[in-house]
């Protein structure tokens, strides 16, 4: 798969743009605050239908709008498809092939990314709430029922958050309503669990080669991952709404106490061992940086396993982050099958066939011309 055409109405920096791109490497060039994350985040959006870099949607659209908007045509195994997302203060509208789609869950998914920027070096050493949002992001992607299972066990945890503190504060003494969402509860986080089990086994077979070939053989990459309540992965749903159950009622009090919802998906945190040892506690910068590559590197290769086709890559500013030999060993194994756009401030000291042979595009002050390649 790859994007063919983009076009921004209204983003960020730009009030009006219309990109061609190849369907191999595309570098943008540009000093800092130019507008060339600006639009690798467009393609993000478009996506994902939310940014990587911002929760508030407004910040978005250009200054003094109403809307942001965002066109792109992909091209995918069975032909063109065309996706439109606009973004106005009252929400989201999202049309896959000119027909509007009813709920995010149904547009997420049409188009594949997979993100590599410098913020996602915190995968490995930022805190559990980064992590969980790499989870969803990337089942979401894979599965619009996870998506939607997501949504809706938010939901209920906001509802449920709410109640407890109307306990807390005495507004309200009947515990029949918390029982109602506690049941609501218990079903969507067992199913998150079992998912996240499932995802995390799979990506885990893709990372171990790739980490062991980075490493020259010398490291064995384990992606553990930790929910918050005693569960295994070869537990059952049933299982697993049994141990939530269980959980749940033993902390009731303290609960009704903090007004907090104090088990479930929403604490659990994943973690990274390389020969045995916690990469966020122990492992050095090179071993964290290679540990996050491995992943990210797993993600394109399990999105391909799962869909049938290669995602597209966004390398926001990631490639001076990396050493040579880790910069050699990403730009080959994309090299050739995985459509990349490669965002930097200069390719100097990056001598490498893939990058040679790209499409260049150069952004000053918001202004994008191509200036090299097909």
């Amino acid at each position: 798969m790859h994007i063919e055409q983009l076009e921004l109405t209204h983003y960020r920096n730009y009030d009006k743009l219309t990109l061609t791109f190849d369907n191999n490497v595309n570098v943008i060039l540009g000093e800092n605050a130019q507008g060339k994350t600006n639009v690798m985040e467009s393609i993000y959006v478009l996506a994902m239908a939310k940014s990587h870099r911002t929760s508030n949607d407004k910040d978005l659209i250009q200054w003094h709008e109403e809307y942001a908007k965002i066109e792109g045509r992909v091209m995918k195994q069975h032909g063109a498809l065309p996706l439109e997302l606009v973004i106005s203060k009252k929400g989201k509208k999202a049309k896959v092939n000119h027909l509007e789609q009813s709920k995010l869950s149904r547009y997420v998914g049409h188009m594949n990314v997979v993100m590599f920027a410098p913020e996602d070096l915190h995968l490995v050493k930022g805190s559990p709430q980064v992590r969980r949002r790499f989870i969803d992001m990337e089942i979401g992607q894979v599965s619009a029922v996870y998506l939607h299972d997501s949504s809706l066990y938010q939901k209920i945890l906001l509802q449920r958050n709410h109640y407890l503190k109307q306990l807390q504060a005495r507004k309200q003494t009947d515990q029949t309503m918390l029982e109602v969402l506690t049941d609501q509860f218990v079903e969507m986080a067992a199913k998150i669990v079992v998912r996240r089990f499932q995802y995390l086994k799979l990506l885990q077979e893709w990372a171990e080669p790739i980490h062991k070939g980075i490493s020259r053989g010398l490291e064995t990459l384990e992606v553990v991952y930790k929910p918050s309540v005693q569960v295994t992965a070869d537990a059952s749903q049933q299982e697993v709404e049994e141990v939530f159950r269980e959980k749940l009622s033993s902390v009731r009090q303290r609960e009704i106490e903090r007004g907090v919802t104090l088990a479930g998906p929403h604490r659990d945190d994943l973690q990274f061992l390389v020969n045995g040892h916690d990469v966020q506690t122990f492992g050095s910068q090179g071993q964290q940086r290679t540990t996050a590559l491995s992943i990210k590197l797993a993600e394109i290769e399990l999105i391909h396993a799962e869909i049938g086709e290669y995602p597209i890559l966004l390398l926001d500013d990631v490639l001076s982050e990396l050493d040579d030999f880790r910069q050699s060993h990403l730009l080959n194994t994309i090299q050739g099958k995985v459509q990349t756009f490669v965002t930097t401030t200069s390719v100097e000291g990056i001598d490498h066939q893939t990058l040679n042979e790209a499409t260049t595009f150069i952004v000053e002050d918001g202004v994008m011309k191509k200036t090299g390649g097909s």
